[in-house]
């Protein structure tokens, strides 16, 4: 009797075990079920970027293409025009001619900025401003006592904006008085200052 009470808790143990074994094989399975899962994604996710970076520069590179033939595109009737106007040239034996001809050209120069424009090209407005170095690049200095200091008189060449930032500032002339001139207007500013003071008192 005492070897069969000793044998059941043996068998149960064995059970038990038997039991927690087949529990870690479900739990294994289940385990190596979601790592195939996660690998499988991982690597459809890796096949997807891949395909991503060969795709993204033939994107770009078709953009800036599109983008090119798009503003080629709208120059072409300003070239037309131009070659019109040259076909005139050919021509234009009288002054009367001639002027036509700068009219055409006149007309042209418009259409380019026109076209420009539309994408958002502008041109920098310097003449009689004062000087910005931001917007304009001084050439060289002139004197004018009459006009007022730091004003550009001159455009030597044309400065533009693309969408409000400055790709080529404006190549100028500013109006810089010369010491002389300073001098006496820092003279006549001291006499007025003087004068109205006397005159307050």
């Amino acid at each position: 009797m005492k070897n069969k009470s000793k044998e059941k808790p043996k068998e149960q143990k064995q059970s038990k075990l038997t039991k927690e074994m087949e529990e870690l094989c479900d739990r294994i399975d289940n385990l190596q079920k979601e790592k195939d899962e996660l690998f499988g994604k991982l690597q459809r996710v890796s096949a997807d970027y891949a395909n991503f970076q060969k795709r993204v520069p033939k994107q770009i590179t078709d953009t800036i293409c599109y983008e090119k033939e798009k503003i080629i595109k709208t120059l072409l009737p300003a070239l037309d025009n131009f070659e019109s106007a040259l076909g005139g040239l050919r021509n234009a034996h009288s002054a009367e001619n001639a002027d036509v001809l700068i009219k055409g050209v006149r007309i042209i120069y418009d259409q380019m900025l026109d076209i420009l424009k539309s994408h958002g090209v502008e041109q920098i407005k310097a003449l009689g401003e004062k000087f910005d170095p931001v917007l304009h690049e001084a050439m060289t200095q002139k004197v004018e006592p009459e006009r007022e200091e730091n004003i550009v008189l001159e455009e030597f060449q044309k400065g533009y904006k693309l969408n409000g930032r400055v790709i080529r500032p404006t190549k100028v002339i500013v109006n810089k008085p010369s010491s002389e001139q300073e001098t006496i207007q820092q003279q006549d500013t001291q006499q007025k200052q003087a004068t109205d003071e006397s005159g307050k008192q």
